[in-house]
């Protein structure tokens, strides 16, 4: 990581995870645990039912919450989405964009990646992108033409202003919830090609401003060696997030790295 260039973050996905007094429970939990962490920004993404509970029970606290998703329109007949405004008016800062889960099993597109995006910039909110390939495309040795294809789709239209404030998360598919992780060697390469992509599209300034994390299986064992590494910024996390105790020792390794 480059503290000093950009700033290091460490965001929970809970995904479809913990009731209202569980999300309370474990947040109340966990503020202590990071309270003097200075350097590392300390996201907890959580489902749209906990929003409110998160939010109340983080007050006063270096914890942001983050969602898991909004929609490209700022309202209308769309049953069962939620709009960058309404995060935003109940004061959210962050929000999850196409995760591979989405994009699997929910249709999500390149294009609507792109549009829900661009919503969440306009709204005020800080959107963390994720990119990454399959299991197929890494055997195929194709896993640079599908990221770049990811962030020139993903990131159309938009400029070097609007790109420095997301965040990118690497997560190889093949690596999400399989306990599997791609060693520190390959998500420094990927994340290396990621702010390349960027520096060809936006120039070496904003490449080097944007924060650029791995996800898929980062866990207190492993968080160390992957945040050691020049370009990994961080950490998108999933299972590892819902127990307090695992996800501050990531944070702390995020800390130290």
């Amino acid at each position: 990581m480059k503290k000093n260039v950009r700033k290091a973050i460490i965001a929970g996905n809970w995904k479809m995870n913990k009731t209202r007094p569980e999300a309370k429970a474990l947040l109340t939990e966990l503020a202590p645990m990071v309270a003097d962490v200075k350097d590392v920004e300390v996201i907890a993404c959580v489902p749209f039912t906990n929003l409110e509970t998160a939010i109340e029970a983080t007050k006063g606290t270096n914890i942001k919450i983050g969602a898991q998703n909004c929609h490209f329109e700022k309202s209308g007949a769309f049953t069962g989405e939620i709009s960058a405004d309404m995060l935003v008016e109940m004061g959210v800062e962050y929000v999850v964009l196409g995760h591979s889960e989405r994009r699997q099993y929910f249709g999500e597109t390149d294009e609507t990646v792109n549009k829900r995006t661009k919503a969440a910039l306009a709204a005020g909110l800080k959107p963390i992108v994720c990119v990454g390939e399959l299991l197929w495309e890494r055997e195929c040795d194709i896993t640079e033409e599908v990221i770049a294809r990811q962030i020139k789709l993903d990131f159309y239209s938009l400029t070097s202003e609007d790109i420095k404030k997301c965040v990118i998360a690497y997560e190889p598919v093949w690596a999400i919830g399989t306990g599997k992780t791609a060693t520190a060697e390959q998500a420094q390469e990927v994340c290396a090609f990621i702010r390349g992509c960027l520096a060809k599209q936006y120039g070496e300034d904003t490449a080097e401003a944007v924060t650029i994390q791995y996800g898929g299986s980062m866990n207190a064992g492993n968080a160390a060696e992957l945040v050691s590494k020049v370009d990994v910024d961080g950490g998108l996390i999933g299972g590892a997030s819902l127990k307090a105790p695992d996800f501050t020792a990531i944070v702390k390794a995020a800390e130290n790295g």
